[in-house]
């Protein structure tokens, strides 16, 4: 009981200033402002101790050192409804028309880590990191969103990553990290759904609940040759608490799991002073019910709670992510990346999706490390996701269309302290 309520009060600090938001799929595009300025091109190539985030492998290269940031995230996100019925027929779900922009631009993210080398081949480290999470709120203005007044949810997820690391030859290393997850939701104005609920009175304005889950990482990463690296890390599914407050909203009486990831890079150095990577990356949100179940026509056949109950639809994602840094002199370092992954929503979707319109593709990133001395170094790291529209039918209002609209701009900053 008293290490539980150690991590409570250590989720809670964390992700106090952080609602989650959306990026790719509900993953940041990169962990830490080292890797984030690479677009995330991390398995192969590890800086600092956020490194298990990617791969617990990578770890083992980074030596001692303390690692704290923070993120300024901004996403810009609306929806646009465009036809209707004035006397919509019994079994139908129209939306005002309009467009509506969501409220809250603006979030702090924050990370940390430290690994410590305990001997030649051994090190123990802990990386502590946000997801990216869900986020949205539209006023109350002519009815809300779903005309029962103001509507959103709110996703903030934490990941705490103790992680061991063996370099078993000069150049090759293994890392595990048992993962501790730690989530908490909220969803109001969705009270207009409670014809489709096997629990109305569990599916909106019930206030925070929150949950907790494990799972665990593993990697590797080593020289393949004198100027390559290369890495390969998986993450289970990580199986949460169930959001009993909103057991009658998320599938299978409120569960909503982390989803599988797999990782892979290669990081090339053949040109003096630069360094490539390349990251390969799927995340299998179909195998977690709340989130892939389509919503048609599960909702017509299963209610919202239920094991087979409706969901968000989405799609496994797969992201392929480009960096490079060129170390200019002994104290300064620049990076730049880009990044693409399909968004996972498809256009059939985009009813329930208004509440997590998760339709970024692109992230185009730049960043760079000033180092001051021998153990003092500051990150900066600045991104932007352009726009991105997703237009579809109201599955539940025919004749009537709904587009998803977002993009996204952050910035981070980051000290490392090594020892």
């Amino acid at each position: 009981m008293q290490l539980k309520l150690a991590f409570t009060t250590l989720a809670f600090a964390s992700v106090a200033s952080a609602p989650a938001l959306a990026t790719n799929g509900y993953f940041k595009h990169g962990y830490g402002t080292i890797s984030s300025g690479m677009a995330g091109a991390a398995t192969a190539f590890s800086q600092d101790s956020i490194a298990a985030a990617s791969n617990p492998a990578g770890m083992a290269f980074i030596g001692n050192r303390v690692d704290a940031g923070v993120e300024l995230f901004s996403p810009r996100r609306k929806f646009t409804v465009e036809g209707g019925n004035a006397t919509p027929p019994p079994g139908t779900f129209y939306l005002a028309p309009g467009t509506r922009k969501s409220r809250n631009n603006l979030f702090a993210i924050p990370h940390f880590g430290a690994n410590r080398q305990l001997n030649r081949d051994h090190s123990l480290g802990v990386s502590v990191f946000a997801n990216g999470g869900l986020n949205t709120e539209y006023g109350s203005s002519n009815g809300g969103a779903f005309g029962a007044g103001s509507a959103g949810v709110n996703l903030e997820q934490l990941f705490i990553a103790p992680t061991w690391s063996w370099k078993f030859t000069d150049n090759q290393a293994i890392g595990f990290s048992p993962l501790i997850a730690y989530q908490r939701f909220e969803a109001k104005g969705l009270s207009s759904f409670g014809a489709f609920s096997s629990n109305p009175d569990a599916l909106s304005n019930r206030g925070t609940d929150d949950a907790w889950g494990y799972g665990f990482q593993i990697g590797w990463q080593g020289e393949v040759t004198e100027n390559l690296r290369a890495g390969v890390s998986w993450r289970t599914i990580l199986e949460m608490e169930e959001f009993e407050k909103y057991e009658g909203l998320f599938a299978e009486q409120g569960d909503f799991d982390f989803p599988q990831m797999f990782s892979a890079g290669f990081a090339w150095s053949g040109i003096q002073d630069h360094w490539l990577a390349l990251d390969l990356q799927h995340i299998r949100y179909s195998e977690i019910n709340s989130v892939g179940n389509p919503f048609l026509p599960n909702v017509q056949t299963a209610r919202l709670g239920d094991d087979d109950g409706a969901g968000f639809g989405w799609d496994d994602m797969t992201i392929v992510k480009l960096g490079w840094q060129w170390q200019q002199n002994a104290s300064q370092t620049w990076r730049a990346g880009v990044s693409y992954g399909g968004q996972p929503i498809p256009d059939e979707e985009v009813l329930f999706n208004i509440l997590a319109p998760a339709v970024p593709e692109w992230h185009f990133t730049g960043g760079f490390t000033h180092t001051f001395s021998d153990d003092l170094e500051v990150s900066g790291m600045a991104f932007y996701a352009p726009g991105k529209s997703l237009k579809g039918d109201n599955p539940l209002g025919p004749g009537q269309s709904i587009e998803l609209r977002m993009y996204q701009i952050g910035l981070s900053a980051s000290l490392g302290y090594l020892f």
